[in-house]
């Protein structure tokens, strides 16, 4: 062999054995790392554990309020036990209070430190019930009924996911009867009603100047 092509050989054979010794040294893509799994917070109760007509504890920044849920009025009493174990209505503050009417909360808006103040009573879980309004169930002092929105916007009276209201009033408000589901009443608790009720709020929304907020709501024991 001519010695030209001798070096030739040579530095091709330098060549690709260096390759070959290059390619150990190039990093090999990772797998890439699988999201961890986000585990579903833990229910504060077995909603499948309850009676028929299931009790439970209000328990409030002023104190405690026993309700007692209607089995007459399935849907409403499933939503509020399904919100409840999903701490749902933990922190929320009564945004609306008008003393010898009413009292209003479940707005979830009022959990959220950067909402605005003046949206607060149009939040909700993102659905609405349909109307369960029975003629047996009045707006006696300590009623709970679901919140909703006007006729005009909704002729069928479906209630809101996840506002309610307990009447407050001594007499009553008898101008409420037929026109929205009253889900359950108050056992205990008037005086906290109430308390609440007594607080100075804000004009226009009556919203209480003192935050008000519902702590925990769990079956009584």
């Amino acid at each position: 062999m001519k010695p030209r092509l001798i070096s030739l050989f040579f530095i091709a054979t330098i060549l690709v054995a260096g390759c070959k010794s290059g390619n150990k040294d190039v990093p090999q893509p990772k797998p890439e790392a699988q999201p961890a799994k986000v585990e579903a917070p833990a229910l504060a109760f077995n909603p499948d554990s309850l009676a028929e007509e299931p009790v439970f504890n209000i328990v409030t920044s002023k104190g405690t309020i026993k309700i007692k849920l209607y089995k007459d009025t399935p849907l409403h009493r499933d939503n509020f036990v399904k919100l409840a174990s999903k701490r749902f209505y933990d922190n929320i503050l009564f945004h609306r209070v008008i003393k010898n009417f009413m009292i209003q909360v479940g707005d979830p808006l009022t959990k959220d430190p950067n909402a605005d103040p003046a949206k607060y009573g149009t939040g909700g879980p993102g659905y609405t019930i349909p109307a369960e309004i029975l003629p047996q169930y009045k707006h006696k002092k300590g009623a709970l009924a679901a919140a909703r929105k006007g006729d005009k916007a909704n002729p069928n009276r479906e209630s809101s996911g996840s506002q309610f209201y307990f009447v407050e009033s001594e007499t009553g408000c008898s101008h409420l009867d037929g026109q929205y589901t009253i889900f359950g009443e108050t056992i205990e608790g008037f005086d906290v009603i109430d308390a609440i009720a007594a607080e100075p709020v804000t004009a226009p929304k009556n919203a209480p100047v003192n935050p008000i907020r519902i702590i925990s709501v769990m079956p009584a024991e």
